[in-house]
């Protein structure tokens, strides 16, 4: 189902294709966190911070604000490191501490200083001094939860090893929030395998692509990769991957190590079974098919019946203009019929009266009468004379 929904998509977005505008570089968290973080030196809370609740591996400062969402938070936040501990199979040491504040103000009020979070920022995550900020708004929304364990994956591995590539960080941070199962994601790895473009790790280990299309890309089969080692070597492979990477040697040796074969034998590996798993020979198999069937028929029945719809209100509104015409006309026709009736018989059958009197030839041409040239009136008879 997941995969006809992407075609759906796919159909009715032709910005995939034209991979101009696919959503850019992820903006809703950030981490202080390069490859080398800032020499931050934490100090007391800012003065905001009313009190604290405390967890078996957490502290949550909170100011006036914020205390009901910290309170939220500490009742969850321990599973979540459980199921980290469950894909990762270490757990880092010590007491994360978390900041939350409400609002904007105070979210900026809250960090390290030194270590502002951008203006776009929403989360920071200070992974060398398992510091976590929050802002109790982002929390409480649809995307609260996937920022947070976002950042958490991000103080995990800080705390686990010093240098981790960053394909690797990323992925696994979405990998642990299961943001590699969004539809964003599947839509642009089913864009980067139509088109043949998909990255190579070791080219994603120290920088990043400058193209928001390209990045989307880059997380996405980070994403996917990282979730391909989990599935292929459990937590107890994972662990291995963390203790080696921890030892300071470079990655792609530990992972050699740890997997017992090569970053370039498993990359391989994966990308034979992309179109599989993103081309168009998902959206055929199984029941894909079928409900795509179903899903076209019911559009185009639902079309038809729209346009059934609006054929017969237009029926309607021609057939109502007529019937009104009808009773007009039978009205007109009643009160003619009243009319006569009113009018006496011999007044209807009288001949209409003239409306100018004519005068007879004989009467203008006969002796003793006269007519004024000038005026159209009838003729006077001559004055009579005396003899």
């Amino acid at each position: 189902m997941r995969h006809l929904l992407l075609l759906l998509l796919l159909l009715l977005s032709p910005r995939v294709w034209a991979q101009e505008e696919i959503a850019g570089p992820r903006l809703e968290a950030g981490h202080a966190q390069g490859h080398v973080e800032p020499a931050l030196v934490p100090t007391a809370p800012p003065k905001l911070v009313i009190g604290a609740v405390d967890t078996r591996r957490f502290h949550i400062l909170y100011t006036a604000r914020s205390q009901e969402s910290s309170r939220q938070l500490a009742s969850g936040i321990e599973s979540i490191r459980d199921a980290f501990v469950n894909v990762l199979g270490r757990d880092w040491p010590g007491t994360t501490e978390v900041r939350v504040g409400m609002g904007r103000e105070e979210f900026e009020a809250l960090a390290l200083p030194g270590g502002e979070p951008p203006g776009w920022a929403v989360a920071l995550a200070y992974p060398a001094h398992r510091i976590i900020l929050l802002n109790a708004q982002t929390l409480a929304g649809p995307e609260g939860q996937v920022t947070l364990r976002h950042e958490l994956a991000h103080v995990a591995l800080g705390q686990l090893a010093p240098r981790w590539p960053r394909w690797f960080q990323e992925g696994l941070a979405q990998h642990l929030t299961g943001e590699n199962l969004s539809m964003t994601h599947y839509a642009a790895l089913f864009s980067a395998v139509a088109q043949e473009k998909v990255f190579r790790f070791e080219h994603l280990a120290e920088e990043w692509p400058d193209l928001p299309t390209d990045v989307e890309i880059a997380y996405a089969q980070s994403a996917a990769f990282v979730a391909w080692l989990s599935a292929h070597y459990g937590p107890e492979g994972m662990g291995r991957l963390v203790d080696e990477v921890a030892t300071g040697q470079p990655f792609e040796q530990a992972f050699g190590k740890a997997f017992h074969t090569s970053l370039w034998v498993e990359e391989q590996a994966w990308r034979e079974g992309l179109a599989a798993r993103y081309g168009w020979l998902p959206l055929t198999t199984s029941t894909s098919l079928l409900w795509l069937l179903i899903i076209v028929l019911g559009a185009a029945a639902y079309l038809r019946l729209r346009a059934i719809k609006e054929q017969r209100l237009v029926e309607m509104d021609a057939r109502e203009a007529a019937e009104e015409a009808a009773m007009r006309e039978a009205l007109e026709a009643e009160l003619a019929q009243q009319r006569a009736a009113l009018v006496p018989p011999d007044l209807a059958s009288a001949p209409a009266a003239p409306e100018t009197l004519e005068i007879p030839e004989w009467y203008e041409s006969a002796p003793g009468t006269e007519r004024d040239e000038d005026e159209d009136t009838l003729p006077r008879p001559a004055k009579p004379t005396v003899h």
